[in-house]
């Protein structure tokens, strides 16, 4: 292997690091044409730009992050992520958290990355495991990442998403410890 093989295989060619309000343009770039296509996730297809920085955005313990590139992707915010507390009350010590990779950048592990990224910091912020409440059954790609990830799926819900081009879909209750 090349010293620039071995190079690009240690260097993912990002930094993970918590949003600001400059990165919202370029979040905003990545989560609407996600949320308008409604597959993936389970927000309504017509949320506005200011839902979804509302929702998007996340007080402490949780938090926004985002993926910036490095060499040719240099600042550019490739993908984001978000954790917060699933519940309150009794059930706060458990995370929740979603991710959104811009497209021109999936299947290179970046998703993974928010992932583990997310595991960490809600280890850091107190939380004792992760929970994913609604993870489409039909988007292989992220379910089998998920696993890779520890994640197991508890149940799955079906016929609990309405998939625009599948019809109903069932949703996976995914989790594991921190």
């Amino acid at each position: 292997m090349s010293t620039r093989d071995k190079a690009a295989a240690t260097d993912p060619g990002w930094d993970i690091r918590p949003a600001t309000g400059t990165d919202w343009p370029a979040i905003w770039a990545i989560l609407e044409p996600v949320i308008r296509a409604g597959e993936t996730f389970t927000w309504d297809r017509d949320t506005t730009e200011h839902q979804a920085r509302e929702r998007w955005f996340k007080q402490p313990p949780g938090q926004t992050f985002v993926a910036v590139g490095r060499g040719k992707h240099h600042g550019v915010v490739l993908g984001t992520g978000e954790l917060h507390a699933n519940q309150g009350g009794g059930g706060s010590h458990v995370a929740n958290a979603g991710y959104m990779v811009h497209p021109a950048h999936g299947g290179k592990g970046l998703a993974r990355a928010l992932c583990a990224y997310s595991l960490d910091a809600a280890r850091a912020a107190g939380f004792r495991a992760m929970q994913f409440n609604a993870v489409v059954e039909s988007n292989v790609r992220a379910v089998s990442a998920w696993q890779s990830m520890g994640f197991e799926v508890l149940a799955t819900i079906p016929d609990a998403f309405l998939h625009p081009r599948l019809g109903y879909v069932g949703l996976h209750l995914m989790y594991r410890r921190l």
